[in-house]
């Protein structure tokens, strides 16, 4: 199952939906969507090492304008929609002592957990839910998924056929790690809010 779905998105990185599919999945994962896009991105960029910068830039804007939307949850959909996937994602309970840490380490929390594998989604409703300036949100969610989108594409870009070689030899351990660390993500984040 995992081999099909591997080679249908290194299929997909042929075809004209490429990115339509990558922009889908980075603008969703910022605001609501549980799975990351470097589900998409790592193939992608295997599969066409020389659009390796592109597909980062376009993760990257798809990914910012997705937070925009999760930003919007926060401010002004918190009372239905927003309280609604924080809880879903089992944050619920401490989310207005992390509101209280924004007053004072905003910045820093959105670009370190803009790097990570804590769901940024988390980030972006949580933003907005403390009202934190929206123009240094979006310019610090630039800097923090172009960091993490442009530093996947290079490695994949530079070390392309060995990784490509690894990947493929291991997928089932590579899927494993990627989940794991997801999940860690998700457990970490859990302490910080």
């Amino acid at each position: 199952m995992l081999r099909r779905l591997y080679d249908k998105i290194i299929e997909l990185a042929a075809t004209p939906y490429a990115f339509v599919v990558l922009g889908a999945v980075s603008f969703a994962e910022s605001s609501f969507f549980p799975i990351p896009p470097d589900v998409v991105l790592v193939p992608m960029v295997l599969a066409n090492p020389a659009k390796a910068r592109l597909y980062a830039a376009w993760c990257t804007v798809t990914s910012v304008a997705g937070g925009l939307v999760g930003y919007a949850i926060g401010a002004l959909l918190w009372d239905t929609l927003g309280a609604w996937l924080i809880s879903a994602y089992g944050y619920g309970d401490s989310f207005d002592t992390f509101r209280e840490a924004y007053a004072e380490w905003g910045a820093w929390i959105i670009l370190i957990k803009g790097l990570t594998p804590i769901p940024y989604k988390l980030v972006t409703i949580a933003s907005g839910f403390a009202g934190y300036d929206i123009w240094a949100f979006i310019v610090l969610s630039f800097i923090t998924r172009g960091a993490r989108f442009f530093i996947v594409a290079e490695l994949l870009r530079y070390f392309g056929e060995p990784i490509r070689e690894f990947i493929e030899k291991r997928l089932t351990l590579v899927t494993t790690v990627f989940l794991v660390a997801v999940a860690g993500g998700v457990i970490l984040a859990r302490y910080a809010f």
